[in-house]
């Protein structure tokens, strides 16, 4: 709606500036009916275009695709007992993936957030991450998260 108004605006600004351009004053003193039942006539002819374009449109296709259906995920157990990573730990793992803080983590788990820390820190030493993405990027890699 803005990009109307604006349009129409810096039509007007420029249909006057022509006309002050070619003596607008004489054309005001003879020609001011002619004129401004001119400008009137544009206006609704230009309304009434737009709108029958806007009212007349046909509605939108939405089309929805199923996704095919995932695989079921199974950790490797293997992995896991190798790096001897409790279940606490691969828990832990699995709801930082999903983007949880500490906090949160604690909140859902009902642990205390010391707890969560504690088990972080050794899930890191294990799998020998400094970060929390580099944890999660090796969880994913040795199969133990999705």
């Amino acid at each position: 709606m803005k990009r109307h108004v604006l349009i129409f605006g810096l039509a007007g600004g420029l249909l006057i500036t022509v006309l002050k351009w070619s003596e607008y004053r004489f054309l005001v003193i003879e020609h001011s009916l002619e004129i401004y039942g001119g400008l009137v006539a544009a206006i609704f002819a230009t309304l009434g275009i737009f709108l029958g374009l806007k009212l007349t449109r046909a509605p939108a296709t939405i089309i929805i695709q199923e996704a095919p259906a995932a695989e079921q995920f199974t950790v490797n157990a293997v992995k896991q007992e190798q790096l001897a990573i409790t279940n606490r730990e691969l828990e832990i793992l699995n709801l930082i993936a999903e983007g949880l803080s500490n906090r949160e983590i604690a909140d859902r788990l009902f642990v205390s957030e010391n707890t969560v820390k504690t088990h972080s820190s050794r899930l890191f030493d294990k799998l020998g991450a400094r970060r929390r993405t580099q944890a999660v990027q090796m969880g994913k890699s040795f199969g133990l998260i999705q």
